[in-house]
């Protein structure tokens, strides 16, 4: 192949920008091209850059990996720069003003266009498959685009547009595509997963769409991501509980507790109406494992704000948890207001949350000790086979190390006896032939 032929793409960002990814290079690879995801190293071709352009970290991070490939651009060990994504569609503008070295610049939905560069059009009988950058065993599965929520902080409708969710015969198809390349585990991901179906079925229809995927041959987990609390549909609640496949997993971002916050950050849900939510949840299916994500810093976020946030952590004791410091947004409604938290103080709170959490995860990892877990097995690294239960997501959960020399393989499932734990980590040893 020439270099013209190679194409490499770095995506940055959240698994949704990974999964647009994944769809453009499979239709580059259908067209002839050779193409490579996040490589180590990129010596001559494209490079076309998948940008986030969420909060400030992430569209640093995007500014960064874009200035340098302009350096290779410049120096031509490259031979061509195109920007897309998220920090793309929203600051195209400014960016084609100021970095001169990149030769294209491209939007959220701007797939078919990108195609045009390289001389292919897209193709349509593709829809539904896509390339798997992640381990073959898993793969994340987008059931819709943008966000009809209106919170304050958040410019992810600014840039992803309304909501639009995928009808439910093309979401089974893509599952029954990923099913037909090995996949086992799929992790459903929107902006707002509980919103599904509302805009083409006028009502919310996750439950069927669930129960239409649990019947997809190859599926052995379905994992649930971004659910927003406030609507949240409760027939879900049943279907998770009789479900085999569906993970007793929910990542469900909160944000915050105290009242005065949440009418501010525009969450249509007060701190009692989250708590009812988890009480419902867990008295439902008691073993299950809530991820949730809190903002602290948010404008006006006094000192008792706060403490009523740890002691929200304190007493619910959550699973799993991120906690974010607040970022100013231009062309948000918090942008209006004063950005009056210093970011030392951001960071300390932060700080001290996930102190909080560090020692529930390490009682709650500490009780698992002796117990036998369905695990399936992510990699090999180091002197340990790396794998999950299913109350773990991959790269932001814990994980179960098992010693390398246990006669296992990467995909498969094993039945895992834990001997041992860490706050964010368990170490255990094989208890059974694999299922």
């Amino acid at each position: 192949m020439s270099l013209k032929s190679q194409i490499s793409i770095v995506t940055l960002g959240c698994s949704k920008n990974l999964v647009d990814s994944e769809v453009l290079m499979h239709q580059l690879e259908t067209g002839g091209y050779t193409v490579a995801h996040n490589p180590d190293k990129v010596d001559g071709g494209t490079v076309i850059i998948n940008t986030c352009g969420f909060i400030n970290d992430a569209k640093e991070e995007s500014i960064e990996t874009i200035l340098s490939f302009a350096k290779a651009r410049k120096k031509n060990n490259i031979e061509k720069l195109i920007v897309m994504g998220c920090l793309s569609q929203r600051y195209k503008s400014q960016l084609e003003a100021e970095m001169h070295e990149v030769d294209a610049f491209f939007g959220v939905s701007d797939l078919a266009a990108i195609l045009k560069t390289f001389k292919i059009d897209y193709r349509k009988h593709l829809i539904g498959e896509r390339a798997v950058s992640t381990p073959g065993h898993y793969a994340y599965l987008k059931v819709s685009e943008g966000c009809d929520r209106s919170c304050s902080f958040c410019a992810i409708p600014l840039i992803r547009g309304k909501h639009i969710s995928k009808p439910i015969e093309e979401i089974v198809k893509e599952a029954e595509f990923l099913a037909s390349k090995g996949v086992k585990e799929l992790m459903l991901i929107a902006q707002d997963l509980t919103y599904y179906g509302l805009d083409i079925y006028k009502k919310r229809m996750l439950a069927p769409l669930l129960q239409a995927l649990e019947k997809v041959e190859g599926i052995r987990w379905i994992r649930l991501h971004y659910a927003y609390p406030a609507g949240f549909p409760k027939d879900v609640i049943e279907v998770m509980k009789t479900s085999d496949k569906i993970c007793k997993y929910l990542d469900i971002p909160l944000q915050h507790i105290s009242d005065p916050i949440l009418q501010s950050m525009k969450r249509g849900h007060s701190g009692e109406q989250s708590r009812n939510l988890i009480s419902e949840l867990r008295t439902a299916i008691p073993d299950l494992a809530l991820r949730t994500t809190l903002i602290v810093g948010y404008p006006g976020e006094s000192e008792s704000d706060f403490e009523a946030l740890k002691q929200f952590v304190t007493e619910t004791r959550f699973e799993r948890l991120g906690v974010f410091t607040y970022s100013h947004e231009e062309d948000t409604a918090a942008y209006k207001l004063a950005d009056d938290i210093s970011e030392e103080l951001k960071q300390s709170r932060a700080d001290e949350l996930m102190a909080l959490q560090e020692d529930i995860s390490m009682d709650i990892n500490r009780e698992r000790i002796g117990q036998v877990y369905k695990t399936m097995i992510d990699r090999k690294e180091g002197d340990f086979w790396v794998g999950r239960s299913e109350y773990d997501s991959p790269e932001v959960d814990n994980e179960i190390l098992i010693p390398r020399d246990a006669l296992l393989k990467v995909g498969q499932f094993y039945n895992i006896r834990i001997t041992d734990a860490e706050a964010f980590d368990l170490f255990g040893v094989l208890d059974a032939t694999a299922q």
